[in-house]
């Protein structure tokens, strides 16, 4: 049984973060704590704010092998877009858009 926690609607493009959910996919818990910890990534805060939340969640479930638990999925997920407008040459309008993401994270004990 896995122990999940996300962020939904965070303020960062999803490409940003997925570099950084790569790097902590099937590593120990702690082990992921401490990388994410020492990234100088704005999505690495994020990330390591997700993980402690889910292994929170399983302290909270009474799980007991907290220390042998494995980050078993990282996921990014694409949220709304946000679309402003940025005035431009001529009375044309150069279009922006301010992406959010959503993150999943999921930790478990590995089975034999």
């Amino acid at each position: 049984m896995g122990y999940k926690a996300c962020h939904r609607f965070a303020k960062i493009a999803p490409t940003k973060v997925r570099k950084v959910a790569d790097l902590i996919r099937r590593q120990p818990v702690q082990q992921a704590i401490e990388s994410l910890r020492f990234l100088p990534h704005r999505g690495a805060r994020l990330m390591e704010k997700v993980l402690k939340s889910a292994v929170a969640n399983a302290e909270d479930r009474g799980a007991r092998q907290i220390e042998e638990m494995v980050v078993t999925e990282a996921r990014i997920d694409e949220g709304p877009r946000m679309k402003r407008f940025q005035p431009h040459a001529r009375g044309t309008a150069f279009p922006i858009l301010k992406r959010f993401s959503h993150i999943h994270i999921e930790i478990d004990v590995p089975t034999a």
